[in-house]
């Protein structure tokens, strides 16, 4: 029987976990999650805006709507995701995997040369982007095997798959550590094998990210946009339809896959 794509699209009611919910690219993907009606989990660290979020939402939407701070470095605080979400909820339709290790130019030994990467702020990255994703994912499995269409969404980014250009960043406080590169590729393959080890109840797919804009320097801007055939950085929106079809009917068949949103940038 053929659905129509509004039945393809619907997900009102199912159960959302997204992780770095209060980050940039979290509440562009909490905020369409919400207006799906959802029921959110909303998963941040412990000094992130989350409950200022959280309060935000609960003013707009009518969703079922939770927060739970946790500490992705820490396998204490992962371990309770699973019984937080079962208190509430029957099951988990869609975890997204979301929340990054990034760092910033302050950070002692992550937006510097290679000789001056620190292993320290190499193994919190690992934590973060790769080893946090795979214990959410393996602590929670029975709760997604109770749902009907689950779907686990991990965010990766274009510099999982391609090497980086370090004449974009010349002459600013911006860098690219390896650390942040290597744990996303590391994910990007997480999230082939899962695929195959969690079908066929579970589907598993990634959405690489190419460059966002927050203001960054203008000069690195400018060199970004003259790498990328759309001619414009990313936003957080444009990660949203690519989720969207990733949690819903419309892409029941798809599994294992890593979709590329970068304006081209990895064309040329």
């Amino acid at each position: 029987m053929t659905l129509k794509v509004e039945e393809m699209l619907d997900i009102k009611g199912k159960t959302c976990l997204i992780t770095g919910a209060s980050g940039h690219v979290g509440q562009a993907l909490t905020f369409a999650f919400a207006e799906m009606d959802c029921n959110l989990i909303l998963l941040d660290h412990p000094n992130s805006d989350l409950i200022k979020f959280k309060n935000k939402l609960n003013e707009k939407f009518k969703n079922k709507v939770y927060s739970i701070f946790c500490d992705l470095e820490s396998p204490k605080d992962i371990a309770k995701i699973g019984p937080f979400i079962e208190d509430r909820f029957n099951c988990l339709d869609i975890l997204i995997n979301n929340a990054a290790f990034v760092g910033s130019s302050n950070l002692d030994g992550w937006a510097t040369s290679l000789e001056n990467q620190s292993l320290d702020t190499w193994r919190r990255a690992i934590e973060v982007n790769l080893s946090a994703s795979f214990q959410i994912i393996q602590k929670n499995k029975k709760l997604l095997e109770k749902s009907s269409n689950a779907s686990i969404i991990n965010v990766g980014s274009i510099y999982g798959i391609y090497g980086p250009d370090l004449s974009i960043y010349e002459n600013t406080k911006l860098n690219n550590p390896a650390a942040y590169s290597v744990s996303k590729a590391g994910l990007l393959q997480l999230t082939r094998w899962m695929s195959t080890v969690l079908a066929p109840k579970i589907r598993v797919n990634s959405i690489s990210p190419g460059g966002i804009f927050r203001d960054q320097p203008e000069e690195f801007v400018k060199r970004y946009i003259e790498k990328t055939p759309l001619k414009r950085m990313g936003s957080e929106s444009d990660i949203v339809g690519a989720a969207i079809y990733l949690s819903t009917n419309l892409s029941s068949w798809v599994t294992g896959q890593n979709i590329i949103v970068d304006g081209g940038w990895g064309v040329w």
